[in-house]
């Protein structure tokens, strides 16, 4: 009997497969990385192919590790880099360009056309997403200005678009799926949220023919079956989808309203459940799909911090503080503060809820007796403090008091950090005992589409807490830490 479910969580700088048991342990995981391509300044590229081999490797080597045959997996799970953009042949599959990733600002020209014609609250009413490259639908735009053929051949309907998800289903079911879920289509600047399908509207704003675009699914479906792999056998059903944030808000078992989760990668992901309601933030936040499970869309509002763990990385490879990143905890824990020292990690802008495409990282409060300890210290404060901000837009924009944050990701491990994260926001932050809650979120809904757990109940259950972090500190400390902060941000 089929005893695992196949978690395949492709990143942007590597794919890593889990298989997770129906206790939700994980019995083995594999990572895969890839290279990420800069062919010019501000533009960032992936090799499709480079992808996809990356997915087959991480498979391989979890079900060996794991001395697993590929028999006894029971279905197939997909969590991905939500907005980077593909481009291949329905008839080879073979890509046409290289993948557009998230990060990319190529086509920020675009949505200052776009903002200039006015119809920037068009797009925000219709998908809770701003104008910024970030997202798919200006990507797709830029792609056709500048490759007028592909543009013919994708009213032809001879190519194919798809987020990483869509990619990676198309290949492992021989080319017969051709599908996303709402929580993926949802940052493409072209689902409309209340209908959860494609606007037409939006599509013609944005120069791309519907004729490209995938089916919109439920997040917990049987897409398709694994067809002509040399690595799995045919026939394993690929049954869940979700965008890699939305996967760690359900992986975290975050399925009620007004339940929370924040990611701490190499950015940091701030989402809220919501519920049924859309709420449409006068904050700066996004309004997103959390996912959608028989029929019923779940939504979430959703602030993301550029630079998190980004910035502890810059400490080590940019200025050489720290050997490794692990280093940073107990450099930052030898001093009781930062000594006036303020750290705003903007290296690549602000994100929400300030949306500061140009503003640039800024250390305020220096004196003579600033150690690599006090910017330690401050660079932990940087990350806490944008989370902090966030939370404060979510309040304002729901009128009610997040009670509790569940954390994940590979700087929630931080302990030092998620205290301050505590103490700053007022709440207990708790840790989960597994913290790769993105892929086991898609796990998750890959098992529920084929009746592996028999509901969100069951899930709940089985969810366990590692650690809690209570709040220490007094208001009176937060309020000046928060003063210095958005002074220091207001310059940045």
């Amino acid at each position: 009997m089929p005893a695992y479910i196949l978690a395949i969580d492709q990143g942007t700088t590597g794919t890593t497969a889990l298989l997770v048991a129906r206790d939700l342990s994980i019995r083995s995981r594999a990572t895969v990385d890839f290279p990420q391509h800069f062919p010019q300044p501000g533009w960032v590229e992936h090799d499709p192919e480079e992808i996809w081999a990356s997915v087959r490797q991480a498979i391989a080597r979890v079900l060996a590790e794991g001395d697993v045959s590929a028999r006894h997996i029971a279905a197939i799970g997909i969590t991905n880099q939500r907005e980077t953009t593909l481009l291949w042949e329905r008839a080879s599959g073979r890509a046409v360009h290289p993948a557009i990733v998230w990060q990319c600002r190529r086509s920020a020209e675009i949505c200052r056309e776009l903002r200039q014609r006015g119809v920037e609250e068009l797009f925000r009413h219709r998908t809770g997403l701003v104008l910024d490259p970030y997202f798919s639908g200006t990507k797709l735009t830029w792609i056709f200005r500048g490759h007028p053929d592909l543009r013919r051949r994708a009213e032809t309907g001879e190519v194919a678009f798809g987020t990483v998800d869509t990619f990676l289903t198309w290949r492992l079911s021989g080319g017969k799926a051709h599908v996303t879920d709402p929580s993926n289509a949802s940052r493409t600047l072209l689902m409309n949220l209340e209908t959860l399908d494609w606007d037409s509207q939006l599509c013609t704003l944005l120069d791309v023919p519907p004729i490209i675009l995938p089916g919109i699914a439920d997040s917990s479906a049987i897409y398709g079956y694994t067809a002509g792999l040399d690595l799995l056998p045919d026939g394993i059903p690929i049954a869940g989808i979700a965008g890699d944030q939305q996967a760690a808000l359900f992986g975290q078992a975050c399925f009620a309203a007004g339940e929370a989760k924040c990611t701490y990668g190499t950015g940091a992901f701030l989402l809220e459940n919501t519920g049924t309601q859309i709420v449409r933030s006068g904050h700066g936040l996004l309004t997103t799909v959390a996912w959608r499970l028989n029929g019923q869309a779940c939504y979430a509002l959703e602030g993301s911090a550029f630079i998190a763990g980004a910035a502890v990385q810059w400490l080590r490879d940019g200025l050489g503080l720290v050997r490794t990143s692990a280093e940073i905890e107990p450099l930052a824990a030898s001093v009781a503060d930062s000594g006036g020292v303020v750290f705003v990690p903007a290296l690549t802008g602000l994100g929400a809820p300030h949306w500061k495409s140009g503003a640039r990282g800024s250390i305020s409060g220096i004196t003579r007796g600033t150690t690599a300890a006090h910017l330690a210290r401050a660079t932990l404060e940087g990350i806490a403090l944008q989370i902090y901000d966030l939370a404060a837009a979510m309040e304002q924009d729901r009128g009610d008091m997040l009670k509790l944050l569940k954390v994940d990701g590979g700087a929630a491990n931080n302990n030092l950090l998620m205290q301050l994260q505590a103490d700053l926001l007022g709440l207990p932050v708790v840790r989960p005992a597994t913290v790769e809650t993105t892929a086991l979120g898609a796990a998750m809904l890959a098992g529920l589409g084929v009746g592996f757990w028999s509901g969100q109940r069951e899930l709940e259950e089985s969810w366990r807490e590692e650690c809690r972090f209570a709040p220490r500190r007094e208001v009176p400390w937060r309020e000046d830490l928060l003063q210095r902060w958005h002074e220091a941000v207001a310059k940045a």
